[in-house]
């Protein structure tokens, strides 16, 4: 960076620390420095919160029961060199060192080999320092809501042209929650006649394939469900429309944050009441790649839509413990479903956090499910070369 910090203002009823069973959401914007709507449009969305607050009741018990965090430019040396708006495309879309902060992160298919930047860096402390349980980052050059995988292979289903994640019917709920309650997005129009969106959503991958994007990182390694928010056809459009990009977003913003709600949170227990960290605990039938895990606090979130799942807890070295939890759309109560877990025969010293490799993770997966497949083919030819025989 050029000297500039990149600023978050967090908003809550705790806003300085953490809270146990409060989630944390974020909303980052202008990681393109030439995209200017959604850092505009996160700055009236922190002077409406903080105005409403005590005034709206939705806007209190939000509030109330989420931490907020907002970073309005994620890439302010962009801003900062696009001298000369233009809706299309300038300089200004890179970093100081002339880097795409948006293809820059740590890539779970490919090997990404670029330079993690100053901005990247900062970024991946961020998440690694919080409980980040729902996020989006607002761009612009394309009216769409985003979502997971951005990147994919054989194990994702991208030979289909869409990259499918363990989660995808919560991130097709979320990008249609955005589009659904925003001015125009729903309608799926896009931004010219070529390119239309139905329902105002894209599975990222089926868009167009990107490495080393934030939102694949996020939702990887971060434990953090991510969607990109496309908000304007114009990149920088003029000063005097920027009050109805704010009108067109604002339901759709306070809507989106009620989804840190969805699903079911708890805490992991020994015998003495003590938080477990680092105890894996994930919904049956869809394990994430790098298993999602407890806090320094013990505590799980998982974002799941309304229904009956098998919430499993592990301990590495010790046995699971499975529970069934019917789970509500619990958005408008500001509280996902609680439900703990306590080992009562285990007594545990707090660990060092587990760390999840940085490789290529889905690249690992899918050699490892080609070399599983070869026996079973060479099985095969040979009961087809033996049946030849006999017949």
């Amino acid at each position: 960076l050029k000297g500039r910090d990149l600023w978050v203002l967090v908003l809550g009823r705790f806003p300085a620390q953490h809270k146990i069973g409060i989630p944390e959401f974020k909303y980052v914007a202008n990681m393109h420095g030439d995209e200017t709507v959604g850092r505009e449009i996160l700055l009236h969305l922190i002077d409406f919160l903080v105005s409403s607050y005590s005034r709206d009741p939705v806007v209190t018990r939000l509030l109330n029961n989420t931490r907020i965090h907002i970073m309005p430019t994620m890439n302010p040396d962009g801003f900062e060199a696009t001298k000369v708006p233009d809706c299309y495309y300038t300089r200004g879309r890179y970093n100081k060192n002339g880097e795409d902060l948006n293809r820059n992160f740590p890539d779970a298919f490919e090997n990404n080999n670029a330079d993690i930047q100053p901005e990247t860096q900062a970024v991946i402390n961020w998440i690694k320092n919080e409980t980040f349980v729902l996020s989006a980052n607002l761009h612009g050059g394309a009216l769409v809501a985003s979502y997971t995988f951005d990147n994919g292979n054989s194990v994702t289903g991208s030979s289909q042209g869409y990259s499918r994640s363990p989660d995808d019917d919560v991130f097709v709920h979320l990008a249609k929650t955005y589009s659904a309650n925003h001015a125009s997005m729903y309608k799926g129009t896009g931004c010219d006649n070529r390119q239309t969106f139905p329902e105002g959503i894209t599975n990222g991958y089926s868009w167009y394939q990107l490495e080393g994007g934030m939102q694949d990182y996020n939702y990887v390694w971060g434990q953090c469900f991510e969607i990109t928010l496309e908000l304007s056809c114009c990149k920088y459009p003029p000063e005097d429309q920027l009050e109805k990009f704010w009108r067109d977003n604002k339901a759709a913003l306070i809507e989106y944050m009620k989804q840190v709600h969805l699903g079911v949170k708890g805490q992991v227990t020994d015998k003495n009441g003590n938080p477990i960290p680092n105890a894996i605990v994930e919904a049956k039938g869809r394990p994430h790649i790098c298993p999602y895990r407890t806090n320094e606090h013990g505590e799980y979130f998982l974002l799941l839509l309304p229904g009956t799942y098998v919430i499993n807890a592990t301990l590495p070295g010790f046995r699971s413990m499975l529970k069934t939890v019917e789970i509500p759309d619990n958005t408008g109560n500001f509280s996902a479903v609680r439900q703990d877990f306590s080992f009562s025969e285990v007594s545990i010293r707090p660990t060092a956090a587990a760390s999840c490799p940085k490789i290529p993770l889905y690249q690992e997966l899918e050699r490892a499910l080609s070399a599983a497949v070869k026996p079973a083919l060479h099985i095969l030819c040979l009961m087809a070369i033996l049946l030849g025989m006999f017949q």
